[in-house]
């Protein structure tokens, strides 16, 4: 920790050097080399995304780290020796967090050979629900759930339990052309769900592939005040470029109460406790005080009756009836949300200033909003206060047909997805060791998650479409440098 910071202050000094006038001329704005501001540590190998915030102290340091303990277990079957790691299941789709988050960054799709998948998605997950009906209210899950099979599919299965089914993915190419001829392939996947365990699922059923993110920032990002994420969706709306984002709306566990929606690709998620716990309970069937009940429909009988024998298993043990205890969650939610984001050592390369002058002539700028100023983070004076450089809106925006799932997440409908965050996006390559992008991983490289771009992004699409060789090289340089 003591060279990381040391890394940061040096890079706070040669910014203090330089001076403003020349480094905005230059494209340079002092203070981007920090996009975490305070918090920024200056890794920028493997461990890039598994730093605790700069500056919290070494007190603050010691739940961080029961937090990793955490986050990185490999959660077992109950009961077993190990009481405060059994809970695994009834289904599930890892059995850690980091199995789907490696090293705290990115997931990606399984392994692909003649066009098809080879192996079962872990990283990738998918989320069921049918059309709510005129007037149906529907649950705060923010969806109606599939009657068979619930909110997601899961591949996995505890012993004694049947796993939902398996998932094969098949990815036909796309091709098209530079406006200077240069050609380029998109690949479409086409997802199928099969070998179901408890029969068919409802003819109406909408599937949402989602890749699991990189994790770092997140208590950046639920800081940055509400009315500001407003302000933004107003002006793009004043604009009239055609850019015009908006809020989800979302029921929060934790606040018991309506927030607004900053995480999860649909911006379907308010807060990181609700983040935290949710994901334990979805993706692992860990149950907390926020999510005290397995996701076991009706038609899953073995999976209720397991549910019923770890009741009765922790009962007779004298232990509490969820799996993960207030004290780790907490721990947990303490470490994704101090997670550190890395510095930029290349901001000031010619090349980078010369892609981020594309950038924000291609209007990208619009959606991924390069800096924001957080407020005041209950419990987290680290993280308030900071101006910081996500690169995002938290935004509902229209993403075209081409990305379109179809399946709407309270209000977000079926073709809008959040802006995510660009911060970081250039380390997956050297964390995560592959450069899959978009919500599912569709993208094998930067460019390519450009080229899906369309709906509000379609003028910006065109814009790139329109570079020379260079200019394209120089944005996607630039992007690598965030």
């Amino acid at each position: 920790m003591p060279l990381m910071r040391t890394l940061c202050n040096a890079l706070v000094a040669s910014a203090a050097l330089f001076l403003p006038a020349l480094s905005i001329a230059n494209g340079f704005e002092p203070g981007e080399e920090l996009p975490g501001g305070d918090t920024t540590i200056g890794d920028d190998g493997r461990n890039a995304f598994s730093h605790p915030a700069a500056n919290l102290s070494v007190d603050r340091q010691t739940p961080f780290f029961i937090g990793n303990s955490f986050f990185k277990k490999n959660w077992v079957e109950a009961p077993a020796s190990t009481t405060g790691r059994d809970g695994l299941g009834p289904h599930f789709i890892a059995r850690s967090c980091a199995g789907c988050h490696a090293l705290d960054g990115r997931g990606a799709p399984p392994p692909i050979k003649d066009g098809l998948s080879t192996e079962q998605p872990v990283g990738l997950l998918f989320r069921l629900s049918i059309p709510a009906k005129p007037g149906e209210t529907v649950s705060r899950d923010g969806v109606v759930p599939e009657p068979t099979y619930g909110t997601q599919f899961n591949n996995a299965a505890v012993s004694g339990v049947t796993a939902e089914g398996k998932v094969t993915i098949e990815y036909i190419e796309q091709p098209g052309t530079f406006a200077d001829g240069t050609p380029y392939s998109l690949r479409k996947p086409v997802y199928r769900l099969h070998d179901l365990a408890y029969g068919p699922m409802n003819p109406g059923t909408l599937v949402s592939p989602r890749i699991a993110p990189v994790v770092i920032g997140l208590g950046l990002l639920e800081a940055i005040p509400a009315d500001d994420l407003r302000a933004i969706a107003k002006r793009q709306a004043d604009d009239g470029r055609g850019v015009s984002g908006r809020l989800n709306h979302v029921w929060d566990a934790g606040l018991q109460d309506w927030t607004v929606g900053r995480f999860g690709w649909k911006a379907n998620v308010g807060t990181v406790l609700h983040q935290t716990a949710g994901a334990f309970l979805g993706d692992m069937g860990i149950t907390s005080h926020l999510f005290p009940t397995e996701e076991c429909t009706p038609a899953q009988t073995d999976c209720l009756a397991r549910q019923h024998q770890e009741a009765q298993w922790r009962k007779g043990r004298g232990e509490p009836a969820v799996d993960i205890d207030d004290r780790a969650l907490e721990r947990t939610v303490f470490y994704t949300t101090t997670l550190a984001v890395p510095a930029r050592p290349d901001a000031r390369d010619p090349q980078v200033l010369a892609g981020k002058r594309i950038f924000h002539e291609a209007q990208c700028a619009s959606c991924h909003v390069p800096h924001h100023v957080t407020g005041e983070l209950p419990g987290y004076p680290e993280l308030s206060k900071q101006t910081i450089y996500p690169y995002t809106d938290l935004l509902l925006h229209d993403m075209g047909d081409g990305l379109a799932d179809g399946r709407p997440d309270f209000e977000a409908d079926g073709r809008e997805w959040r802006t995510p965050p660009l911060w970081g996006i250039g380390r997956v390559k050297t964390v995560n060791g592959h450069t899959y992008f978009l919500h599912d991983g569709r993208a094998r490289n930067l460019m390519e998650a450009i080229l899906w771009h369309g709906g509000e992004a379609e003028a910006a699409r065109s814009k790139v479409i329109g570079l020379a060789k260079s200019e394209r090289d120089a944005l996607v340089r630039f992007l690598e440098s965030l």
